[in-house]
């Protein structure tokens, strides 16, 4: 991994961020993409950020659309009750008993209030039930709208892995960042979009928006990118994940199939690129959104340590992690795809092309043995 991309990793992972509040991330993404000569960005009218980078002559009847989200499970400020006690609204998928005594940072402009939650009130019950509002004793007022997350510390790379206060999804845009930049400044022909979506940890909210308005170009096909948790069939270190399916579905098999011919490829040509092939079935993704919506897409995750800041050990929040590796290999399957000149067509050619053979090898054995008894 090198040094410009572990830049734009660390600098991605300390943007405060969190459901219906990114404003902070959508600010930075419109930096970073006006930065490169040649990348188009247009807003659409849910707050989604769709990206556009094309290269040379050559063009791309069906080109990708990678995206992110631009949310993390957080805080948004709502109103003083009293000096020192600040009522903030919880958006995101945290259980209820992580929450107690816990610090919390909001960012005011260019300072930080940190605070600690003095008390919770939850909606649901059972296993669904979630924290719904924090009180939260602060030093001093906190504005309506501030994003507050928890106090952790900023990115920090212990051995091969990072850790941050935020990989869901903020580690996704880096990587998507990574590829514009990589795309933009080299010299290969390419055709890419890149989509950055709103309020995912609530339920995919910007996903559905996108796809509804016509925001994602019909001719793209859709390869959503997450950090999921880690599961024992999916270790960490081992490459990024192609994701067949998440909990509630399983995503579109011709789609899957070509970014995992890209990557196979990939792989045949760099020793230190691998990847793997898994269902990840220990939560849903935007993947199934867009599938639902009747676009064709798939999705490619990073293994995740401390989901959603869940460390499971000591019922504590920490910091979430990733593999370095998993990073880097993931940006050069995502730069594969935008250069790629194979053309997606909705099949799954090598599939298609091996099955072909068998056909063929067998047909007149298949019909000369009707009725022979062997």
């Amino acid at each position: 991994m090198n040094q410009r991309q572990l830049r734009i990793l660390e600098k991605t992972l300390t943007v405060p961020t969190a459901p219906f509040a990114e404003y902070p991330a959508i600010e930075y993404v419109k930096a970073f993409c006006a930065e490169h000569k040649g990348v188009t960005l247009l807003p659409d009218s849910a707050g989604n950020l769709l990206v556009r980078v094309r290269k040379g002559r050559r063009r791309v009847a069906r080109p990708p659309c990678i995206t992110a989200h631009l949310d993390h499970p957080g805080f948004v400020a709502h109103r003083m009750v009293s000096k020192g006690k600040l009522l903030a609204h919880w958006r995101g998928g945290v259980l209820v008993e992580y929450f107690a005594g816990e610090r919390v940072c909001f960012y005011v402009g260019d300072s930080k209030v940190r605070g600690r939650i003095i008390s919770t009130k939850t909606t649901g019950s059972g296993a669904g039930r979630r924290v719904d509002v924090a009180t939260v004793k602060v030093p001093r007022d906190v504005p309506a709208g501030s994003i507050g997350m928890w106090d952790l510390p900023d990115p920090r790379i212990r051995g091969d892995r990072i850790y941050a206060r935020a990989c869901d999804d903020m580690a996704g845009v880096a990587s998507l960042l990574c590829c514009v930049d990589k795309l933009a400044r080299g010299k290969e022909s390419c055709d890419a979009y890149f989509l950055f979506t709103r309020a995912e940890e609530v339920g995919f909210v910007g996903a559905m928006a996108a796809a509804d308005t016509g925001t994602i170009p019909k001719q793209c096909y859709v390869v959503c990118t997450e950090t999921s948790s880690e599961l024992p069939h999916a270790r960490m270190g081992d490459g990024p994940v192609l994701r067949v399916g998440d909990r509630a579905s399983t995503f579109t098999s011709e789609v899957t199939g070509f970014c995992g011919r890209v990557a196979t490829e990939l792989g045949k040509r760099s020793k230190t690129f691998k990847f793997q092939r898994r269902l990840m079935d220990g939560g849903m993704c935007e993947a199934t959104a867009y599938c639902m919506a009747g676009c064709e897409s798939t999705c490619i995750c990073l293994s995740l340590g401390n989901y959603h800041n869940m460390d499971k050990k000591r019922t504590k929040i920490a910091p979430e992690y990733i593999d370095l590796n998993d990073f880097d290999s993931l940006v050069r399957w995502f730069v594969a795809l935008g250069r790629t000149p194979h053309r997606y067509t909705g099949r799954d050619e090598a599939l298609s092309k091996r099955l072909d053979g068998v056909r063929k090898k067998y047909r007149k054995l298949l019909r000369s043995s009707v009725g022979s008894p062997g």
